[in-house]
């Protein structure tokens, strides 16, 4: 019998031990009249009352000494220590307490505020019961589970055994709330879409394909939410917004998840310009808010937002980093040749587009550390976006960068019908020569679309990338509760 096989029997054998004492040992309730922070925090007044408390928690540690056992009982990330003396409790109840309990145990305690001869705050208690009996033994405090691969997977014991990893993921929640509470606060409505779609559409990627027996039909996991939110600004919700999973059948890299949280928004009357505003002001409102400051450490590196974000268009960025300085007029047959000296895998470029974004990716995205809006993307890399009226091969678009990392794409909507079918079209043409992330002609969309799109801005944010950054995190698994893994066998 292995070690871990002895002492999940051991702990069985105390489950009955604790059954035989108690009935039932994983009982429905908990009659508590003070979490373990209540306690604390009014531990002068509970102390100087002497009245009797009750709370709960998971035991944390063990401390027996002679005819007394001292405990930590943790709650929420909050500790305080238990104490139990022999003369002070039902003999029987402290019997059962050394025989039947363990660390990782769940139980709820009656007693009062007790200071220790070390002045330590604690609960002397005179009753208590097992409310959960833990059976397999929690990872050691300090030298537990360390192997990151096993912290994914064991999620919830990474959150009892790791402070920082409870902290990280508080953080993302923060995050999300603020960003909720300032698009209700300028009276965005929040909306939900359609995760399961007859169309993949709202951008460039691969989809997740499933099938409805009901229907007889195959659907799609969104890639986006863009065309039904638009589709809802067409019907009169002039500021919208959804905070929602998406799903991409792609790579997994320390950036990339298949499965991630966008904050996507749309605004109507607002032009791609005002929307890099809009951003930028809402991002350094998060940082000063959340975190009280003005900056944040990424990689080693200060990310400052006390400065204007720069703005540099694509084309300029490419430029001054990849060093090709006539890029626009290049050939196709030239700029491969760059694009070879620079480390770009050509034979996965489709496109003239597709070739410059590649070359962007390899060159000049590691450069953008402090924040940065790049914008007038080439037409083709955006084909939901509102040509520029100066140039009609660029669109008025922008991505947000900062740490090396893509963290905000926008642009001003395309809201000709004409236009925008013209662009499908190109689309479906890039997917029969064999491009899967070219999107599709969506007909509902278009038939929407010609009822009328008032001027209209929209961006996403992923939530991921963007707790990522903020918490000096550098793999996106660690940022998300559940990341995709592959299968351990």
């Amino acid at each position: 019998m292995s070690s871990f096989e002895e002492i999940r029997s051991a702990r069985i054998k105390k489950l009955e031990i604790a059954r035989t004492a108690f009935g039932n040992v994983y009982p429905a309730r908990a009659h508590l009249t003070h979490r373990i922070t209540e306690i604390l925090k009014n531990f002068s007044q509970l102390l100087k009352n002497k009245r009797v408390i009750i709370t709960v928690g998971r035991i944390r540690a063990l401390r027996p000494h002679g005819g007394s056992v001292f405990f930590d009982l943790e709650d929420n990330g909050v500790q305080i220590q238990g104490f139990l003396r022999r003369d002070d409790i039902d003999k029987k109840l402290f019997e059962v307490f050394l025989e039947a309990v363990d660390i990782g145990d769940f139980v709820e305690i009656s007693g009062k505020a007790y200071f220790t001869k070390k002045r330590e705050r604690s609960v002397i208690v005179s009753r208590w019961r097992l409310l959960s009996k833990s059976l397999r033994p929690l990872p050691e405090k300090w030298h537990g589970l360390t192997d990151i691969e096993e912290r994914y997977r064991k999620r919830a014991l990474d959150l009892i055994s790791n402070e920082e990893t409870r902290s990280l993921f508080i953080t993302r929640a923060r995050l999300i709330t603020f960003l909720r509470g300032y698009f209700d606060a300028l009276n965005f409505i929040e909306v939900e879409t359609p995760i399961l779609q007859a169309i993949p559409g709202g951008t460039n990627a691969r989809p997740f394909t499933t099938h409805h027996n009901a229907l007889d039909t195959d659907l799609y996991l969104r890639i986006a939410p863009e065309l039904y939110l638009k589709r809802l600004v067409v019907g009169g919700f002039n500021r919208v917004y959804e905070i929602g999973r998406n799903f991409r059948n792609e790579g997994i890299d320390v950036t990339h998840n298949p499965e991630f949280t966008m904050l996507e928004a749309y605004i109507s009357y607002f032009d791609y310009e005002e929307l890099m505003k809009f951003i930028e002001t809402m991002m350094k409102k998060l940082l000063r808010t959340i975190f009280r400051k003005n900056e944040f450490s990424y990689l080693n590196q200060t990310i400052s937002f006390t400065k204007p974000f720069k703005r540099i268009t694509f084309f300029d960025a490419l430029r001054q980093y990849a060093l090709i300085p006539d890029i626009e007029n290049l050939s196709r047959e030239d700029l491969i040749i760059r694009a070879k000296r620079l480390g770009v895998d050509v034979a996965q470029t489709k496109n003239m587009a597709n070739l410059l974004d590649s070359i962007f990716k390899k060159a000049v995205k590691q450069h953008c550390v402090q924040p940065v809006f790049v914008y007038d993307w080439p037409a083709t890399l955006i084909p939901l976006a509102k040509r520029s009226e100066k140039n009609a091969s660029i669109v008025e678009s922008f991505q947000l960068y900062m740490g090396g990392l893509e963290l905000v794409k926008g642009f001003s909507e395309l809201n000709d019908p004409i236009d925008q079918r013209a662009r499908f079209e190109e689309q479906e043409a890039l997917r029969e020569g064999g491009d899967e992330e070219a999107q599709h002609l969506d007909e509902d969309y278009l038939e929407n679309l010609e009822y009328g799109l008032p001027p209209t801005a929209g961006f996403g944010l992923g939530i991921d990338r963007l707790t990522l950054l903020v918490s000096n995190t550098h793999n996106i698994r660690d940022v998300i509760l559940f990341p995709t893994l592959r299968p351990k066998n």
